[in-house]
């Protein structure tokens, strides 16, 4: 790779020579790292053959990148497609929250710190994921569906309209749109685009989108800043900015230097650069900080339920899904809502965010006397095991499913739920001769060439 001479001195201010030396190789000659994440809702433990993510136990690294596009488990939600560095919030998350709290993670596309975040987070957390380009806000949408939790709600809005929201949030988590300094061993695009300019540009930009939302963090709440770039303009002089000019104290975040993670540069706070030459990852930047005013204690008052919700529904919606929820019918759309989950902060949500995907599990839609089970709930942690009829199906016919094709299965009538390796992948309307296929149609793979055998891990 041929990288930019503007963008080599730079690097050569950024750090002392040797060190500049080495940063410069990793990036121009060496290949991108690949890992995972293993679902833990899912059942899916640390495979003992992978090397583990030293910061995420969930984490794994692999040996070469398998084509996922044709492995069923990855469609299934089995696993998550995500740089180590990335998963550095986890770690972060353990540390610093010991209660449920109301979660927003700002730019949230394409969903791998959402989900780590959901991961990490205590149980009765509730988790707004908002992402402000359409095109991308869905791909957050299918990501967090094919997760499972039903904690999490999608929202494609900008960080003004977030920001009305006013001590919303425990915690806000802002990947924020960098000049990708840190990906150009993935994203040669990045390369060519890169310019000091690009750089100021994005600075910018990032104070105008934290400006806008911070209102929307409690006194006291948790702010955790990160980028995929190097340089100082768009992440130590960022964090000074919050520090100066929003108002916050950084938080240290313990980290064995086993890890061998890079402090801040000329900075006497704690910051987590991750570094090519020294990580085994791509480049990234965190910071964690506290704003000003309060304590940090989550205060949440007397639950709430949407006024234009109703709770009139089929009985048996109750026997699909396993754990405390309250069963909602609004337009007949049905959805099960978490009983525990933390409402009150997000009422406002309700009325003023665009929401693409709701808190909860949408189990369903009533066509009049016809009930049409839900892709959310086929992908759903909390699937009642013995709600639907099974059909497990070989390599072959999982990616046929996937595809969209219409596939025959020895089952009965009616709504079968289709799994590969024990894993649902979604529903068929089984008519006897064919099985419909209920696989969304955005979500298909459309690739022609499918290999014999599944990709795999190790």
């Amino acid at each position: 790779m041929q990288l930019n001479d503007t963008f080599i001195d730079e690097i050569n201010k950024l750090l002392p020579s040797k060190e500049a030396a080495k940063i410069i190789d990793s990036i121009s000659s060496q290949d991108p790292v690949t890992s995972v994440r293993l679902n833990s809702f899912k059942g899916f433990k640390p495979i003992a053959e992978l090397d583990p993510v030293p910061w995420c136990p969930y984490g794994a690294y692999l040996n070469t990148r398998p084509q996922f596009t044709f492995s069923p488990l990855f469609h299934a939600g089995s696993y998550y497609v995500q740089d180590a560095s990335s998963m550095f919030i986890y770690h972060v998350i353990k540390n610093i929250v010991k209660t449920p709290v109301t979660y927003l993670d700002l730019c949230a596309a394409p969903g791998g710190k959402t989900t780590t975040a959901l991961q990490a987070l205590p149980t009765g957390s509730t988790v707004v994921a908002n992402e402000i380009v359409p095109t991308r806000a869905q791909i957050l949408k299918e990501n967090v569906i094919k997760w499972g939790t039903a904690n999490c709600m999608v929202t494609c809005d900008s960080p003004k309209t977030i920001g009305t929201l006013k001590n919303a949030f425990d915690v806000i988590a802002a990947d924020v749109p960098c000049s990708g300094e840190g990906m150009f061993r993935k994203d040669l695009e990045a390369v060519s685009q890169w310019s000091p300019a690009l750089v100021e540009q994005c600075a910018t930009r990032q104070r105008q989108i934290l400006s806008d939302v911070w209102s929307a963090l409690k006194p006291g709440g948790v702010f955790i800043y990160s980028t995929c770039t190097y340089n100082k303009s768009e992440n130590e002089e960022i964090v000074d900015f919050i520090i100066n000019e929003l108002g916050a104290t950084v938080i240290d975040i313990p980290i064995p230097s086993s890890w061998h993670i890079h402090p801040a540069i000329e900075r006497t706070y704690s910051c987590y650069r991750f570094m090519p030459h020294q990580t085994r990852g791509e480049g990234l930047f965190m910071c964690v900080l506290r704003k000003n005013n309060a304590s940090y204690i989550p205060e949440h008052n007397k639950k709430k339920k949407s006024k234009n919700n109703k709770t009139t529904v089929a009985p048996n919606f109750k026997d699909w899904i396993e754990g405390d929820f309250s069963i909602i019918n609004n337009d007949d759309n049905v959805t099960a809502v978490p009983n525990a989950i933390i409402k009150d902060s997000l009422e406002d949500c309700w009325q003023k965010l665009h929401i693409i995907k709701q808190i909860g599990v949408e189990l369903g839609t009533l066509k009049g006397k016809k009930i049409i089970p839900s892709h959310q709930l086929a992908m759903s942690t909390h699937l009642a095991k013995d709600a639907f009829q099974c059909a497990d199906v070989d390599y072959t016919t999982a990616i046929a499913y996937l595809r969209g094709e219409a596939i025959t299965i020895n089952a009965p009538l009616g709504y079968v739920l289709i799994k590969y390796e024990n894993a649902p992948l979604g529903w068929v309307n089984n008519l006897g001769t064919r099985a419909n296929n209920l696989y969304p149609k955005p979500w298909r793979i459309t690739s022609t060439h499918i290999p014999l055998e599944p990709p795999e891990l190790i």
